[in-house]
């Protein structure tokens, strides 16, 4: 049985079939453009690293160990701050101008690699890259978020990290055939092929209406929803004006800068921000992220059966299966058992890696122990494959929920009075969190030594399990103003995924308007 209030205030007239989906998704194509060039420059220190620490013949750069890790890290210091602009850039610029604007550090970025002669050049393109990687999280983020519609929402919105994922996996290959001078000058070719796409698809339909363009919104959402006519915009552009006028009169007022500050202490950004800063928080100390980083020397040291640049290899694909499947599945599953799934995967995975190192630690070799990576040195050891195993199912899980989920939640839990602002502070957030559990591994397994570590890295991951499990809603399919009012303790979300309306359930909808209306479609959608 359908509600009647389920019904009344979901539900707009869409047909939902390819023409209604296609545009949506080639706006977020072009998009994920600029996501897979911000991928390649998290990817590309892993092919310039080794060569300049062993330069070929004619090379002019040879770095030392101190140096080569700044190269590893520099950028990553400089993305928080990138997102902490990120949303004061796209208020005033627009989500779509804003995006063209990033390539151009991206741009200068290249340049710089390919023509370097010194060490201030590496850094000063690694700053740049860190930058524009912050600056790009509002306006990517926002973007997908108010282009969509719900039932699109969730598996749009995680094309995004797997685009970045992606981005780092063609540096590997560009690797393996160029010289890091060349691969730098390719990735140029994805730069400017992002600017020109982005020429062709429309601003968001939020902010033009938040800048009283309503006439270009009703365009903006004419060409996303399928190419259709106005009046059948007209129910969605009037609820995004409610958005935005709702403390307000219709034709508006220019909000002083303590009025929009006020929006950052209401409960609406306030609790929406703690959820997706903690799911960040676990996604990274899931133990995923230090073993992306140290994948290499990890494979190495428990002497995986197979080669360790092979393994770091189908890591990197698993990765992408990972990210594609929770692509395929949120619409189905939605939001909550996935991350529900993938941090309880997570958390057998870190302690059954930590019982076997536990165990070969204080049973078979107790001397055999590198307490620099903390790995246990596990020679002709014929179950070597078990913890290889489970560090491959690692990244396959967690790439199905949790790795994803705070960048599927960054850009539909905020208010439309702080998306924007709120999406940068939240990735500011989550890039620090990144940074600390990098920087702390090698203390932490000092400390705890390796089975202690991902010991740590496991309870961490059953206690989100719990967590999420009481404080995560299912927004999978909800009205961005509904996700709004949950979290400002107005309406209560269910944990229903809303999905397309069969066809008695459209002879029920028109019941309850009282008349049938010639233009709704056999098929109709939910938004």
């Amino acid at each position: 049985m359908v509600a009647k209030d389920q019904i009344m205030e979901n539900h707009y007239e869409y047909s939902k079939d390819f023409r209604t989906a296609l545009p949506q998704l080639l706006a977020v194509s072009v998009k994920n453009l600029l996501l897979l060039g911000y991928g390649m420059t998290l990817g590309f220190p892993t092919i310039l690293i080794p060569a300049v620490q062993n330069p070929v013949e004619g090379e002019v750069l040879r770095l030392h160990s101190s140096e080569v890790s700044w190269i590893s890290s520099i950028n990553l210091i400089v993305v928080p701050l990138g997102c902490a602009l990120s949303g004061v850039v796209t208020a005033p610029l627009g989500r779509r101008r804003a995006m063209q604007m990033v390539n151009v550090p991206f741009f200068i970025a290249w340049l710089t690699f390919y023509f370097s002669k010194n060490t201030s050049h590496l850094y000063m393109a690694l700053v740049l890259t860190g930058l524009a990687g912050g600056l790009l999280e509002a306006p990517v983020l926002t973007y997908v978020a108010e282009i969509t519609q719900p039932h699109l929402r969730g598996a749009l919105t995680a094309t995004s990290s797997m685009c970045i994922i992606i981005g780092v996996f063609t540096q590997f290959l560009f690797g393996l055939f160029l010289y890091w001078r060349h691969v730098a000058l390719l990735n140029i070719i994805f730069t400017v092929l992002a600017v020109i796409a982005l020429c062709f698809v429309p601003e968001s339909p939020h902010w033009l209406v938040s800048r009283e363009r309503y006439n270009d919104a009703r365009k903006s959402l004419q060409w996303l929803r399928g190419w259709t006519t106005p009046h059948r915009v007209d129910a969605e552009l009037r609820d995004i004006e409610a958005l935005y006028n709702k403390k307000q009169e219709a034709e508006g007022k220019v909000e002083t800068v303590y009025e929009r500050l006020s929006h950052y202490t209401e409960r609406s950004f306030l609790i929406p921000f703690f959820l997706v800063s903690y799911a960040f928080f676990v996604g990274h100390f899931s133990g995923m992220t230090t073993l992306q980083t140290y994948a290499v020397s990890i494979f190495q040291m428990l002497e995986a059966p197979i080669d360790k640049y092979y393994a770091t290899l189908i890591l990197g694909v698993l990765q992408i299966v990972g990210s594609g499947g929770c692509v395929l599945m949120v619409h189905y599953t939605g939001k909550r058992p996935l991350t529900i799934f993938s941090t309880a995967g997570a958390s057998v995975c870190c302690l059954l890696v930590a019982g076997y190192d536990g165990y070969i630690q204080n049973n078979i070799l107790p001397s055999a122990v590198n307490s620099t990576l903390g790995t246990v040195v596990t020679m002709n050891n014929p179950n070597s494959w078990i913890p290889t195993t489970l560090l491959m199912l690692l990244a396959l899980i967690t790439h199905t929920g949790i790795r994803l989920l705070p960048w599927i939640l960054i850009g539909e839990v905020f208010s439309a009075q702080t998306r924007s602002g709120g999406a940068g502070l939240a990735s500011a957030v989550g890039y620090i969190f990144g940074f600390l559990t990098n920087k702390l591994y090698i203390g932490m397994v000092d400390s705890l030594s390796i089975w202690g570590t991902y010991g740590l890295y496991g309870i961490i991951s059953l206690t989100g399990c719990f967590v999420f499990y009481f404080i995560l809603p299912e927004t999978e399919g909800k009205k961005l103003n509904d996700i709004e009012k949950h979290f400002a303790g107005v309406k209560r979300l269910t944990n229903t995924v809303y999905r397309s309306l069969k066809r008695n359930d459209i002879s029920k909808l028109q019941d309850l308007k009282g008349a049938t209306n010639p233009s709704f479609e056999a098929d109709t959608t939910y938004i």
